[in-house]
């Protein structure tokens, strides 16, 4: 990767996003950043679910474990909306790779979203982070408005924030003091 990428990557905080009505009943939503951190870092930040309310809102609270087959229970508040508890169950858990759930809108079948973070490396210290949900189900000619005006505008800033967080320097491990080396009195 250039030096121009990188430097790129670090200082642009922008968000390429798109909707895209696959049919009547289907609408698949999308937003892409580069982000300056490498994609174990981005995983570790967006599995622990538990520091969540830290800096995503949002995903204000979340409680779960990032492995196929368990479910996620989220609070998830989208821009210039009320906030909703979610059951989401995780389909994918590929470490540094792809995280991705499935949730409902009431019952199965009404609004369906299958949503997944995908990390692409695209240099040693940059991630091409694309979030992106599709959503199926009866209500869809009735909500594809509202989901592209204030869903996408949450993913767009969720990624932002994670952009934020994960170019953060580190903060330095306090030594304690029985971890130095004793001086020893003649």
């Amino acid at each position: 990767m250039s030096q121009s990428m990188r430097g790129k990557a670090a200082t642009q905080p922008t968000t390429t996003s798109s909707a895209v009505r696959n049919s009547l009943f289907r609408l698949t939503l999308s937003s892409e950043i580069f982000i300056a951190a490498s994609p174990q870092r981005l995983w570790e930040i967006i599995t622990d679910f538990a520091a969540y309310g830290g800096w995503n809102q949002a995903i204000p609270s979340a409680t779960g474990e990032a492995t196929a087959g368990s479910v996620l229970r989220v609070l998830i508040h989208w821009p210039g909306l009320k906030r909703s508890h979610y059951e989401l169950d995780v389909l994918t858990a590929s470490p540094a790779h792809e995280l991705r759930w499935l949730g409902h809108f009431g019952i199965k079948g009404l609004m369906d979203g299958d949503h997944r973070f995908l990390l692409e490396a695209v240099g040693a210290d940059t991630t091409r982070l694309t979030q992106t949900e599709c959503f199926s189900g009866a209500l869809i000619p009735v909500f594809a408005p509202w989901l592209r005006d204030n869903v996408l505008s949450g993913f767009d800033q969720m990624n932002l924030a994670l952009k934020a967080r994960a170019e953060q320097p580190p903060l330095a491990t306090p030594v304690r003091e029985s971890a130095l080396p004793r001086s020893s009195a003649i």
